[in-house]
């Protein structure tokens, strides 16, 4: 029977808006990894049957399928197809599961799967423009529920979705910012303990500068190393001092939210058979992958019956996942999801999540697989389960298992 197994999960250090990958084109992003994925994996790109590459706002450099622009620019043959995937936050996330679903179903025998998002070069909603992107018929489904208006011409915000979620969830401002601040705290230890620096391909960046606080950078200057994003000097005190942008009288707060962050990440998929044929070292298998729909307006609480469903589909238990990386595009989500699953806090997130290391959208959900599963391989770990939140009430659920 074929299965589907990650031969190769690698990244880019993810960057701020503005900061130190600003320069870098999201192709030569996308086509850095690829090479990467190469250099560590040893595959040959000729035997690549397929590239699904996640990205959320494809327009301007980020336009004309940006997963081939990116496998020409890699210098891969022109034999090798790729394809570009919107599923919002959960786009390159989605891309595993298709690639999974192809090897397993016999339509390839290795496929790349991953995603991008410069979220500096290509502003987020920049493919919205002036457009009514939810039509009439959607807008008049959901009138009149809270935080939607019947002339809104982008009616579901994210932001306000938090609110929400905090307000159902009853979660304190105080809450969301000790998540936030623990989300600096994990990924800051993870960072000065060189726990990123085997799933991090340094990108060279002509004139590039250390960031302030990110070790990693050569002494030349000539390559990012490091995550941009996380704030050592943060403290409850100074999040406390941020306003709430999305209600007057609400918690979240920029703080508390996913970072704007520019990156990619690829992983290698393939199956045990053909790992084992050609001398490739599989790192985990693709155990469950599942999609679900929920509320559109409440929008971030997806990853809830996504686990649910992907638990039910693997036959595991809660208790037998030994680490659970939640997207943390806004505090609620994790907080809400931990409520509402009993899950144990301790394994949640456990190098930082999107608050500190950052949210580059279409990159984000190979990106945080890349590190659950570097995770894993350290610390022994034998599942893994990985969920995050999509714009339109939507999320995935993926478990992993370390072989």
């Amino acid at each position: 029977m074929r299965d589907a197994v990650i031969v190769g999960a690698v990244r880019t250090p993810v960057g701020r808006r503005k900061g130190a990958l600003a320069s870098v084109h999201p192709v030569e992003l996308s086509s850095h990894v690829l090479r990467a994925l190469v250099e560590r994996t040893g595959i040959d790109p000729g035997d690549v049957d397929d590239v699904v590459w996640g990205c959320v706002f494809q327009v301007g450099d980020q336009s004309w399928n940006i997963a081939r622009s990116a496998v020409l620019a890699a210098g891969w043959p022109e034999s090798v197809p790729a394809t570009t995937v919107d599923r919002q936050c959960g786009s390159s996330q989605q891309a595993l599961h298709f690639a999974a679903a192809a090897v397993i179903s016999g339509q390839a025998d290795l496929v790349v799967a991953g995603g991008v998002e410069s979220m500096t070069r290509v502003p987020m909603g920049a493919s919205t423009g002036t457009g009514r992107p939810f039509g009439d018929q959607v807008r008049d489904r959901y009138r009149g529920v809270d935080g939607v208006t019947a002339d809104e011409p982008v009616p579901f915000n994210q932001g306000v979705s938090a609110e929400l979620i905090a307000a159902r969830w009853g979660l304190s401002r105080t809450a969301l910012d000790e998540f936030a601040l623990a989300s600096h705290q994990r990924a800051a230890a993870a960072q000065d303990a060189g726990e990123f620096d085997a799933e991090i391909a340094p990108v060279p960046v002509a004139g590039s500068g250390p960031a302030p606080g990110a070790p990693g950078e050569s002494p030349a200057g000539d390559k990012v190393g490091a995550d941009e994003g996380i704030r050592r000097d943060t403290s409850l005190a100074k999040l406390g001092e941020l306003a709430t942008p999305f209600r007057a009288d609400g918690v979240v707060t920029a703080g508390s939210a996913s970072q704007i962050s520019d990156g990619a990440a690829a992983l290698a998929v393939t199956t045990s058979q053909w790992a084992r044929e050609h001398g490739v070292r599989p790192l985990a298998r693709v155990h469950t992958a599942v999609v679900v729909g929920d509320d559109p307006v409440m929008m971030l609480t997806a990853p809830i019956p996504a686990t649910e469903r992907a638990l039910r589909r693997s036959g595991l238990s809660l208790a037998e996942i030994g680490v659970y990386e939640v997207n943390e595009a806004f505090a609620p989500v994790p907080l809400a999801w931990l409520a509402e699953t009993g899950a144990d806090p301790a394994r949640l997130n456990p190098r930082g999540g999107a608050i500190a290391l950052g949210h580059p959208l279409g990159a984000s959900g190979a990106r945080i697989m890349t590190t659950m599963l570097h995770h894993m391989r350290s610390t022994g770990v034998r599942y893994g389960l990985q969920t995050m939140c999509e714009g339109g009430g939507m999320a995935n659920a993926t478990i992993v298992e370390i072989l």
